[in-house]
């Protein structure tokens, strides 16, 4: 028993640093994803409709449990947390999904239901999903990180021409230029690499805009006092869950993809570190991920996964301690308390977040593109594999309407891009991968 907690004592994410430091690195942590966890939320609720206030409701929700998953993940119980430093929070891959949900006419307690139903399918084959991410390789899982960038690219759009197709300025120079302006500040202060504001150029950039667009009388934050300063989340802000086996279908597709980017965020993180990620280790960082996500929708919010960009900015500082990002997630609960937060965040001009998300969401598919650059073409069928599958994602974002005429089910799982695309790629990587004997594949490989 000495020997085993020695040897736990030695791993380098156990490193403990003095509590200043914690604050210090732990902040860090929250400001270089914050702008990442409160992305989905707004998305979402602009979907769906909803005032600044309940907007404000989603994004404090999302930082309360984001904090609280942060915790479990480094801090660990027996079954549940990988123990390594990996931040937690909203994942950006269930937004399409969702907000094809809810244009289905479902409204928020059918997401919320999709989101639970899915996340509990997810948490059951946890355990077993190391025996089967053979069949997300990365012609699939970069298809998919493709496809979450583009199909959100015209909310972008929709955001930079003012948001509100109603509105007398929609589309106007104006607020087009406000974006653009938005944007240009964001990659400026993206080369600036002292004081680490490169990694907070969206930040940043979000803050610079607001203040223009105040300049110019394009920001009203006067709804921003209408409501409690420090509240807890209250569960089913919303009402009660609906259950739509179309969208609990499309969103267990997502929790498939969530699972494979958290798997190899896990292993990313462990080389990182030095520390061995063995099978059990996976599967505990995996339970995590999904318990965050069965919970998440009773407080009002959305599937949970691990940051990417945590994991880059963990390879960058050398500060592996899993401490530093609990910390963390203690800043990021008591965040989520505070909803005038959220309010703040939910009354900035919309056609600066507009310039903000261009660069944001096109980031996200260039991720995709990087990860499609690692697939080996010659002698298979993955450039078919690729080029099917981003066609089919891209149908539902060219041409919304296109599968209005197939069965509900059938059209809410491919009236999103990202689902559409992940079960083409999936299928068509069965076909040609494991189903086709090895022969028969490298014969019949196009040239």
């Amino acid at each position: 028993m000495k020997q085993r907690s020695a040897t736990r004592e030695v791993r380098p994410e156990d490193e403990r640093l003095p509590w200043s430091k914690n604050l210090a690195y732990g902040m860090q942590h929250v400001l270089s994803m914050y702008g990442g966890i409160i992305a989905p939320p707004l998305i979402i609720g602009t979907a769906a409709g909803l005032t600044s206030a309940e907007i404000g409701v989603l994004i404090a929700s999302c930082l309360f449990i984001g904090g609280l998953a942060t915790l479990l993940q480094t801090i660990g119980i027996p079954f549940f947390g990988s123990q390594l430093p990996l931040v937690q929070g909203t994942s950006f891959a269930s937004v399409a999904t969702l907000t094809a949900i809810i244009e289905g006419g479902g409204g928020m307690p059918a997401v919320f239901g999709a989101v639970l139903a899915a996340a509990a399918a997810g948490f059951l084959i946890a355990p077993f999903f190391a025996r089967i991410v053979r069949f997300f390789p990365p012609v699939v899982t970069g298809v998919v990180i493709t496809i979450i960038g583009v199909s959100l690219i015209p909310v972008a759009a929709r955001w930079a021409m003012g948001g509100n197709a109603s509105a007398p300025d929609y589309g106007s120079i104006a607020n087009i230029a406000l974006a653009a302006g938005t944007l240009l500040i964001a990659l400026l202060l993206s080369r600036v690499r002292a004081f680490g504001i490169a990694r907070l150029a969206i930040l940043l950039a979000l803050v610079i805009g607001t203040v223009i667009a105040l300049l110019l009388g394009k920001a009203d934050f006067s709804s921003v006092t209408n409501g409690a300063i420090f509240a807890v989340p209250q569960p089913f802000a919303f009402g009660w869950p609906t259950f739509e086996i179309g969208g609990i279908i499309s969103m267990f597709v997502v929790v498939l993809v969530i699972l494979t980017e958290t798997t190899a965020d896990l292993l990313a993180v462990g080389q990182i570190t030095g520390s061995q990620v063995d099978s059990r280790r996976i599967a505990d960082g995996l339970r995590a991920d999904m318990l965050s996500s069965i919970v998440a929708p009773v407080f009002n919010t959305f599937t949970q996964s691990a940051f990417a960009q945590n994991v880059g900015l963990v390879a960058i500082t050398g500060i592996t301690s899993r401490f530093v990002v609990a910390t963390g997630g203690g800043i990021l609960v008591m965040l989520g308390l505070l909803p005038v937060l959220g309010r703040v965040v939910a009354t900035l001009p919309t056609a600066v977040l507009g310039g903000a998300g261009i660069l944001l969401f096109g980031t996200v598919a260039a991720s995709g593109i990087r990860t499609l650059s690692k697939v080996q073409y010659e002698g298979t069928y993955n450039m078919l594999i690729v080029a099917a599958s981003l066609a089919i994602g891209c149908i539902p974002v060219v041409q919304p309407d296109f599968f209005d005429q197939f069965p509900t089910w059938f059209s809410t799982i491919f009236h999103s891009g990202i689902s559409a695309a992940a079960v083409t790629a999936v299928l068509l990587n069965l076909l040609f991968t494991e189903l086709l004997p090895a022969r028969r594949r490298q014969a019949a490989a196009p040239a």
